[in-house]
């Protein structure tokens, strides 16, 4: 993402669409995402970067539904991660659609998709990596991930859920708990790493709202901190 402006527009759009897209299939007419989207920042260090690309990958068997990371049913990134390719999917244009319904016509559904592709881009500590040793890198990872699910297991007696029966789930059941905690603000390894974070973060604010106040006042040309984009002007009718 450019800036923080493009993030935030890409993710209202996407969660939008998607939250529409899952009660369109499960009939699901209370809200789906339980809080608002957060961009949590990653440090440059490289045991940060690989800890969060452990974690995705963990999707589905650090939970104890599946025992290997390829078994997870639904969307995943390992397959395209090991093979190197883009993921495919299509895209529903529901505008399209709606719009040849308010026309009375009936289309085939299919008349309304669109083929996508998502190229995964590689961790910036290992961008250097020819592809053969970015995947043997991400093969490494989910071995451990396995392994380490595999004695959680073993000392619990447990098994996986698995794939069939994971498809067999009525996806309306609410969970008997949730979880309430506070996501961090940032993923670092090294304190003082956190603490400049932290440290660069408030100085951002500080910025931010200055910008803000001359914003109110009428100042037109009040600078912003770089990354940023300036709150809405009041209406005016």
């Amino acid at each position: 993402m450019e800036d923080a402006r493009q993030l935030a527009r890409f993710m209202t759009y996407f969660n939008s669409k998607l939250a529409r897209e899952i009660g369109r299939l499960t009939g699901w007419r209370q809200k789906v995402w339980s809080r608002r989207y957060q961009a949590i920042v990653v440090s440059q260090e490289e045991e940060a970067q690989i800890d969060r690309m452990s974690y995705i990958l963990a999707h589905g068997v650090k939970e104890g539904l599946v025992a290997r990371v390829l078994d997870w049913p639904g969307v995943h990134a390992a397959s395209a991660l090991l093979s190197g390719l883009s993921l495919e999917g299509v895209w529903y244009d529901r505008t399209k659609e709606y719009l040849s319904k308010i026309k009375g016509k009936t289309s085939d559904p299919d008349h309304f998709v669109e083929p996508e592709a998502l190229t995964l881009a590689p961790l910036p500590c290992w961008k250097h990596l020819s592809p053969e040793a970015y995947r043997a890198h991400i093969a490494s990872l989910i071995q451990q991930i396995e392994e380490d699910a595999t004695a959680r297991r073993e000392a619990c007696g447990r098994q996986p859920l698995g794939a069939d029966a994971i498809l067999r789930q009525e996806p309306r059941t609410e969970p008997n708990r949730t979880k309430k905690s506070p996501a961090p603000r940032f993923h670092a390894v090294r304190k003082w790493v956190r603490k400049e974070l932290h440290q660069t973060y408030t100085l951002f604010l500080q910025a931010y709202r200055e910008a803000a106040g001359l914003l109110r006042l009428g100042n037109r040309n009040a600078q912003f901190p770089t990354g940023c984009f300036p709150p809405p002007l009041p209406f005016a009718g």
